[in-house]
């Protein structure tokens, strides 16, 4: 099936407070991944792999990091046609604001760009989601419905379902019934759909028993302009498909691979330790479908006597005698010297080695991680110097801590060490961080 009639827009999210500190300086899709990526990579990658190549981002928060991030790393060849166009919330001379105000509001306010003769399918997606996904498919099951809205979906656990919006199907597959986020017995037990009929749709339902919107869509172009044209709703889960359930068809597209929304600083912790399991569900080496990023150009990383287990490295690391790296993600640059203990965390690495461009940060703390440090479960933020004996481990099990915390706080149990801080020799977690 040609898909040269769809466009992808890929919604750059809020401001991610769950996600904070992580997100206090960068929006989401900006976030680092799996040592040298970042989420954007993964519905871009999506898109170039399933042949979309006319690509536009809708940023509004913090989003320099990320626009400097696809310039950098998403350039097509002129005889393509392809594009990834930035489209960011801006002020205007209008007395109203152009914050976008909710997901149906930015694509409202960006909809000159799609509205566009040849332009036939509007496929929305979101940048904060680890998946692979091939979105000819979810045409196709849209084209073959004769569908005028499809919702690519995933079945979920009743408990699960508390945090989705929820499908009610018929058998056909056409969406009958949305409802947000279903927190009583009474609402679960209005969109529960047998598992057996999930399972004769070619999916394994496990006894899932709840059909949950993933949060991707495509849109006959013409009926997404009349959709927003007519309406002033500002989001499309709460307000739009409630609506365009009882006058158009809304067809699902039922998912079952591997899907994580990098909602919270404990699931952005889980996806990336995930990935590096020996036989990870999301394998960022899976040559059928790559994932591409910015190329930078580095040297192997260079292992001098360490011990590394269950862990991904990043290019361009020093890792020195007598460090122990196990069940981690290591991220670009990242030096260590010797005896140091990194289990279950991930360090994001650096933007330059020493000498390149650290002028600004404190020279008495070397941009390593020093002699004796042990870390522990927990998120080093990038450009992150470690003096030596350094202790980041969170023996006393507190689940949150202050946020004001100028270097670290503890989010979901995990201690995060905010970006391009300095921590002295002998920094202590326990006694250092209230």
């Amino acid at each position: 099936m040609s898909r040269g009639n769809a466009v992808a827009l890929i919604l750059g999210g809020g401001r991610g407070s769950r996600l904070a500190p992580l997100t206090s300086i960068r929006s989401k899709p900006a976030v680092p991944l799996g040592g040298q990526y970042r989420l954007i990579d993964i519905p871009i990658s999506n898109c170039i792999n399933s042949g979309i190549n006319h690509i536009f981002v809708l940023t509004q928060f913090l989003s320099v990091s990320l626009h400097q991030h696809i310039r950098r790393s998403f350039s097509f060849d002129h005889f393509s046609g392809g594009f990834v166009e930035l489209l960011a919330a801006q002020e205007t001379t209008s007395d109203e604001s152009d914050w976008y105000q909710g997901t149906a509001d930015a694509v409202r306010k960006n909809i000159v760009y799609f509205d566009q003769p040849g332009i036939e399918h509007v496929v929305i997606l979101s940048g904060d989601q680890l998946y692979r996904m091939d979105y000819g498919e979810l045409i196709e099951t849209h084209v073959k419905s004769g569908a005028d809205v499809t919702i690519s979906c995933i079945p979920v656990t009743r408990e699960d379902a508390r945090g989705f919006g929820i499908m009610q199907v018929n058998d056909d597959g056409k969406v009958r019934g949305f409802v947000e986020k279903p927190q009583t017995d009474q609402e679960l037990d209005a969109v529960r759909t047998d598992p057996q009929w999930i399972d004769a749709q070619g999916v394994d339902s496990k006894g899932r028993d709840c059909i949950a919107s993933m949060g991707m869509y495509v849109f006959n172009a013409k009926l997404l302009k009349e959709l927003l044209d007519k309406s002033d709703c500002t989001d499309f889960g709460k307000e739009l498909f409630p609506e365009a359930i009882k006058t158009h068809h809304v067809q699902m597209h039922l998912f079952d691979g591997y899907w994580e929304d990098i909602g919270t600083v404990r699931s952005f912790y889980d996806a990336n330790l995930s990935m590096a399991s020996e036989n990870p569900e999301f394998d960022l080496g899976d040559a059928s479908a790559p994932i591409y990023t910015r190329a930078r150009y580095l040297p192997p990383s260079r292992v001098a006597g360490a011990q590394v287990s269950r862990s991904l490295v990043s290019n361009g690391c020093r890792l020195s005698s007598g460090t122990t790296i196990e069940n981690s993600v290591i991220g670009l640059r990242t030096i260590t010297d010797p005896d140091v203990v990194i289990k279950n965390s991930i360090v994001m690495g650096n933007d330059f080695y020493p000498g390149e461009g650290d002028e600004e940060g404190d020279l008495d703390v070397p941009l390593t991680i020093g002699s004796g440090t042990v870390i522990q479960g927990a998120i080093i933020d990038k450009n992150v110097r470690i003096g030596k004996n350094v202790k980041i481990v969170n023996e006393s099990n507190r689940m949150d801590t202050s946020h004001d915390h100028p270097k670290c706080v503890i989010r979901d149990g995990i201690p995060i060490v905010m970006k391009n801080v300095s921590l002295p020799d002998g920094w202590d977690l326990e006694k250092d961080v209230p």
